[in-house]
């Protein structure tokens, strides 16, 4: 981290933290000393939520990266091993 502000001090230097984000930094806010945010630019906000795809995605990608049957899988092996039962007894 290259820049800490408490709360209070970040209320003040809003613009000033502003800049220091834009131009790359992150800055670290702190609540009675203990570390609670961490402010960061839009584009690194960006590339972090674009790192982590969905499920769905991640299982797509895994199925165009991995031959399964180079390995002795079928299509259906990831189905076989689902929890089939129909889980914990919920009271309403």
């Amino acid at each position: 981290m290259s820049k800490r502000y408490s709360v209070a001090e970040a209320r003040a230097a809003l613009p000033t933290i502003i800049d220091e984000v834009a131009a790359g930094s992150e800055v670290e806010l702190t609540r009675r000393g203990k570390p609670v945010a961490v402010v960061v630019s839009r584009q690194e906000y960006d590339r972090l939520r674009a790192a982590k795809p969905k499920f769905a995605e991640a299982y797509a990608l895994f199925l165009q990266r991995f031959k399964l049957d180079e390995v002795g899988l079928d299509n259906d092996f990831f189905d076989s091993i689902r929890d089939k039962s129909s889980g914990r007894k919920v009271r309403l």
